[in-house]
């Protein structure tokens, strides 16, 4: 009688590579490098294939907050949130000392920080709350429109709504109680900063296996993958955890190449900004559009805004990832209930994201990862926020886990 070998892996699942796809965003991606470069800059052109990357890596994952967020709160499982605190993890022993430093090869260098206060309090709670409704954080946004979501588009086209609202209500928000920027590494030195991030980003993972084990028994086993090696790479599906490094990774050679972390939301605004300008709305009075970084920004083209050009690349990296994985179908159709859903939920996103200076990726990953208490403060909020979109979600029909 035959023996069967248990540890060998299954023959792999073949794919229906979407060519069409596959060969327009490619040439898009290249022929928008050398656009970039032409006319910005090849830091700007590195900047948006570094985008290209992000996005691919975030599709074949399908790493986003939400989804794990509400997997935790609903079922008790926390593979999800484990991947992203080791993301933030690796991301935090090489940012910290970085930024101690304050340049590398010339190149200056500038955490995500931001004061701690009621605007990061109130707007992270908006903010999580707004992505169970609109079914995606910042970079989930962007990566489930490139693999072609018309749910997602619509939550976007309203998180840039909200950004706008936000940049005119802010100067407001920032007049109410904060504390200044607190810096873990400035304030407890750089080995102090690094070893009390980990042991925060290591307290919540252990939270969540106790919480798994105590629901389940034990910790949720890895599924078998459908592809192995070169198969698996181009085509996905790719482990959390190998993502999660290749994330951190990737923010890394963000900071290093723009001078600051991987942000989101601020190209949001501005692009909600120059088509609020386009039709005589006069943005440019307000508070916010007449300091110098946004003014700088309102007045150039988006190309040289380093946020936009990587959000471009984020959106197309990851079309290219579904087309690689043969998933690529835009689907037309949204319901009203779930188009009603998208639209409050992107509000909120947009507003909560511009009170409190950035979304999952600028506020927690990035902020967290520089040594910035108010990504603390982000993250607790945030979650809270997100335990009443998970409550709200059955009123637009949206139990469980779809989008």
């Amino acid at each position: 009688m035959t023996q069967i070998n248990l540890a060998t892996p299954a023959p792999s699942v073949p794919v229906n590579l979407d060519k069409g796809p596959v060969i327009f965003v490619g040439l898009a991606l290249v022929l928008g490098a050398l656009a970039i470069g032409e006319a910005i800059s090849m830091r700007q052109a590195l900047l948006f294939l570094i985008g290209g990357l992000l996005g691919l890596t975030l599709y074949h994952a399908s790493f986003g907050f939400t989804g794990g967020w509400r997997r935790f709160v609903v079922e008790r499982r926390g593979n999800a949130i484990r991947a992203q605190m080791l993301m933030i993890a690796a991301a935090s022993v090489v940012f910290i000392p970085l930024l101690a430093l304050g340049n590398a090869n010339g190149q200056v260098l500038v955490g995500a920080f931001a004061p701690v206060g009621v605007s990061v309090l109130v707007g992270a709670a908006m903010f999580g709350l707004g992505m169970q409704l609109g079914g995606g954080c910042g970079s989930g946004t962007l990566f489930t429109v490139g693999g072609g979501s018309s749910r997602m588009l619509v939550t976007l086209v309203f998180f840039i709504v909200g950004a706008v609202i936000g940049t005119a209500h802010l100067p407001w928000w920032l007049e109410l109680p904060a504390l200044p920027e607190i810096s873990l590494g400035r304030t407890l030195g750089v080995p102090g900063g690094v070893i009390v991030t980990l042991l925060g980003l290591g307290a919540v993972a252990v939270m969540t296996v106790l919480v798994e084990r105590r629901a389940h028994g034990g910790l949720e086993k890895t599924k078998p993958a459908p592809r192995h090696g070169v198969a698996r790479l181009l085509h996905g599906p790719w482990p959390l955890v190998a993502a999660g490094l290749g994330l951190a990774g990737l923010n890394i050679a963000t900071l290093l190449t723009a001078g600051h972390p991987w942000s989101v939301t601020f190209g949001f605004g501005l692009w909600g900004a120059k088509a609020a300008q386009a039709v005589g709305v006069p943005v440019e009075t307000w508070a916010f559009w007449s300091w110098p970084g946004p003014a700088k920004a309102l007045g150039s083209s988006v190309l040289a805004d380093v946020t936009s050009v990587m959000n471009f690349g984020i959106i197309l990296g990851a079309a290219l990832a579904a087309g690689l994985a043969g998933k690529f179908a835009p689907k037309v159709h949204v319901p009203f209930a779930s188009f009603l859903a998208a639209a409050i939920g992107g509000v909120l996103m947009g507003y909560g994201a511009r009170l409190s200076f950035g979304c999952n990726v600028g506020a927690l990953f990035s902020g967290i990862a520089s040594g910035s208490v108010h990504g603390w403060l982000w993250f607790a909020s945030a979650f809270v926020g997100s335990l009443g979109g998970v409550a709200l979600r059955p009123l637009f029909g949206l139990d469980g886990f779809k989008k």
